[in-house]
């Protein structure tokens, strides 16, 4: 390091030709008026001398001290980040003006989770429950040692899970290609006719409401039947349900924002020409629900990046694997051939709170995480915000806000705003109740589907629960008590979901229905069986 760094070499010049100036006209001073021995001479030119390398080496210090000071500030910094503030980063993803007018604003930034694995203290968290899974690993070992006296791995249940699976991808297939040509080729024709030919309006709105009509039928029905036609089972049926969901979501948002371009084209424009095919394809796997002609990029794909979120995607599969197959199956198996009694039901509830708070977060973990950041990385998606900081809510609003950001933004743009403006402004309440019952609509759809039977305890605590802890528990709330208080709230529904859905997928194995009636079909089995 330079000697005098932090100091400029103008000002230490100035400086040192002051200091020299001074102890000349001293000298001439001293020998103008009594001559000076030589002795004389020499200390008061060592003096100034000692004055300019104590000058010098105090610049040196500060240079330096302020160089220290910089780093460990920077470090600080780096390993502290302080969130953003939570209404900032609304503004800036919703952009500004009225309800009415705002529209998604997509910004060059990596996800939560990434920026806190810098923190040596967040790591360290992460790293307890990959020691955890390693827990259950050598348990299984054990257990299997113990009772087979050989080392296997079981994975039958796994095995099981996932039946089905390549008529699973058949149809994801099917489905992509219809969700890719059709609504395209749809609005290509409309926009290449729109000029030429004029419909009266109320027919153009009547011939696009049934066209929607009949594209959400095809593609509500062909998955379905081929769930229930060919048996599939729950993880495959997953796959199909949630990706009939998101090709549903994108094909309306598609249409939502591509239309709008083409009835407001200008005449001298000539032509009207839809978006370009390229950037609809682009759309249907970049992990976001909010079509844009374009988004902000990444310069390259990072692969090593990639490999390691489906690594981690694919371990939280086995993770949660362990956990059904060690703290739910266990406890779970047996339970409909014992009398019922509240007290069973309640220790249950609680018992199933641990690995259903796992469950919770693994879920968050491989798909809001993992899943989405490693299609980001590969499609080049710069926008990494699928989700925020909703474990630090303290209020239920809040936490459905930032849970599932990629979710919540499609609600917020095309069912609370669109309704919003139907209602002219007026009813606020109205629109955000429209938006929790088609919430919990679609999830008791994907539930009932998937595991093969109708429970709604999806529903219940989604429409009925989740609206009144959102109105109770609101933005309002900012003491870390309210905190404490979400997360007791949601140990206590996901034990309950998972003791609940647990009870009747075995109550359905055990019991089965000797004729097949509605209300055979609707009522819960868990209520009666008792074998």
């Amino acid at each position: 390091m330079d000697p005098g760094q932090g100091v400029p070499d103008g000002a230490r010049q100035r400086k040192r030709e002051g200091l020299a100036q001074e102890e000349e006209e001293e000298t001439q001073g001293l020998n103008g008026s009594i001559k000076q021995p030589d002795s004389v001479t020499s200390l008061i030119q060592w003096r100034r001398h000692m004055e300019v390398v104590k000058s010098e080496l105090l610049e040196h210090m500060q240079g330096q001290l302020g160089d220290l000071l910089d780093k460990a500030m920077e470090e600080a910094a780096r390993s502290y980040p302080q969130a953003p503030r939570k209404g900032q980063l609304e503004r800036e993803d919703r952009g500004r003006g009225s309800p009415l007018e705002k529209r998604k604003v997509f910004v060059d930034r990596q996800s939560l989770l990434d920026e806190l694995m810098e923190v040596k203290h967040f790591r360290t968290i992460y790293h307890m429950f990959i020691a955890m899974l390693c827990v259950f690993i050598l348990s299984s070992i054990m257990v299997d040692f113990i009772d087979q006296g050989s080392l296997v791995l079981d994975f039958d249940f796994f095995i099981f899970a996932f039946g089905g699976l390549p008529t699973a991808l058949s149809a994801w297939l099917a489905m992509f290609l219809y969700t890719l040509l059709v609504p395209y080729k749809a609005l290509q024709l409309w926009a290449g006719s729109y000029r030429t030919v004029r419909f009266p309006r109320l027919f153009t709105a009547i011939l696009w409401g049934a066209l929607l009509a009949c594209h959400a039928f095809v593609l509500g029905f062909y998955p379905v039947y081929t769930v229930i036609q060919h048996q599939l089972h729950p993880a495959s049926r997953f796959i199909v349900i949630l990706e009939q969901i998101r090709f549903l979501m994108k094909s309306h948002s598609f249409l939502r924002e591509a239309v709008p371009g083409v009835i407001q084209a200008k005449p001298s424009d000539g032509k009207v020409k839809p978006p370009a095919f390229s950037t609809y394809l682009y759309f249907l796997f970049c992990p976001t629900l909010i079509y844009r002609e374009s988004y902000p990029r990444t310069p390259y794909v990072r692969w090593k990046y990639v490999a390691q979120n489906f690594a981690k995607f694919l371990g939280c599969l086995f993770y949660s694997y362990f956990i059904l197959e060690r703290l739910c199956i266990p406890v779970f198996t047996n339970m409909s051939k014992q009398p019922f009694s509240i007290k069973t039901l309640v220790l249950s509830i609680f018992n199933a709170t641990l690995p259903g708070t796992f469950l919770l977060l693994l879920s968050f973990f491989a798909f809001l995480h993992c899943w989405l950041n490693a299609f980001a990385e590969m499609l080049r998606f710069a926008d990494r915000t699928f989700y925020k900081d909703w474990w630090n809510s303290t209020s239920f609003a809040t936490y459905y806000r930032t849970w599932n950001v990629v979710v919540h933004e499609w609600l917020y743009y095309y069912i609370y705003q669109d309704l919003f403006w139907l209602f002219k402004g007026k009813s606020r309440v109205a629109a955000m109740l429209s938006v929790f019952i088609t919430s919990a609509i679609v999830h008791e759809y994907a539930i009932t589907l998937c595991f093969g039977f109708f429970y709604p305890v999806m529903f219940t605590l989604f429409a009925i629960f989740g609206v009144i802890f959102n109105f109770l528990l609101n933005d309002k709330r900012k003491s870390p008590v309210w905190n404490i208080i979400m997360w007791t709230c949601l140990f206590v529904g996901q034990g309950i979901q998972v003791c609940l859905y647990c009870q009747e997928w075995y109550a359905q194995i055990h019991c089965p229905l000797q004729q097949k009636t509605f209300w055979g079909l609707v009522t819960p089995r868990s209520w009666s069986c008792r074998s």
